[in-house]
């Protein structure tokens, strides 16, 4: 028996669309995640984009979907679990190797969406036969890389992390609370029009929220600073 067949739910989820935490429904254009398309989520170590491709897990493993992630060395439970994924529902393989895209698409019948992080460029071939075995399953592909163009395929929708701020760290004190980022989201899925937004990847409380106009900025740290975190 392989994998999928022992994580495939015995109900699978109805519907053709799978919800997203709040503060990420208008980045889709369903404001949802929808099956079977392949959603890129780019960003430079330390910026947030695992952060925010883990957030994408979070309110479908709390409908009932299950969910994968394949070859993140160090997935974070605690925080993962502080974003709201319910663990219950979560497969990790965390060190699949040459094979990561082989666990992805072993992984694609018997779960509704799968993460995966290629350890480098993907070779167009396999990005290619991930999203169309996605397409045929009607998974929802989540891919995590650093750079767009690491993913040659391209998605249906590309969520791309830039500028960061921290919140907390004075000059040279105070403790870090939070992660302020420019999320721009473009992708055939998006009309053709690029839209940005400033989420807390994550806020002071370890999820995933939007920056609300007029709230205190960082407390002095700029672009960039701060560990090379999630």
């Amino acid at each position: 028996m392989g994998l999928a067949d022992r994580v495939r739910p015995t109900t699978p989820v109805a519907g053709r669309l799978l919800p997203v935490p709040a503060p990420l429904v208008p980045l889709f254009p369903d404001r949802a995640l929808r099956r079977g398309t392949t959603t890129t989520v780019a960003g430079l170590p330390g910026h947030g984009a695992t952060t925010l491709a883990l957030a994408l897990l979070a309110a479908a493993s709390q409908a009932g979907s299950w969910c994968a992630a394949v070859g993140l060395p160090d997935p974070g439970v605690v925080a993962a679990a502080e974003l709201g994924i319910d663990l219950r529902r979560v497969v990790f393989v965390p060190h699949p190797g040459s094979g990561w895209a082989e666990a992805a698409g072993d992984l694609l019948p018997g779960v509704d969406v799968v993460l995966v992080r290629p350890p480098g460029r993907a070779r167009q071939t396999a990005a290619r036969h991930l999203s169309a075995r996605a397409r045929e399953r009607q998974t929802a592909l989540i891919v995590l890389v650093e750079h767009v163009n690491e993913w040659p395929e391209g998605g249906d929708l590309a969520l791309s992390v830039g500028a960061i701020e921290w919140e907390g760290v004075g000059r040279g004190h105070g403790h870090l609370q939070g992660r302020r980022a420019e999320v721009r989201v473009s992708g055939r899925r998006s009309a053709g029009r690029g839209m940005e937004c400033t989420l807390w990847l994550p806020d002071g409380s370890g999820v995933v929220a939007t920056v609300t106009r007029g709230e205190d900025g960082p407390g002095g740290a700029g672009s960039g600073d701060g560990p090379e975190a999630a």
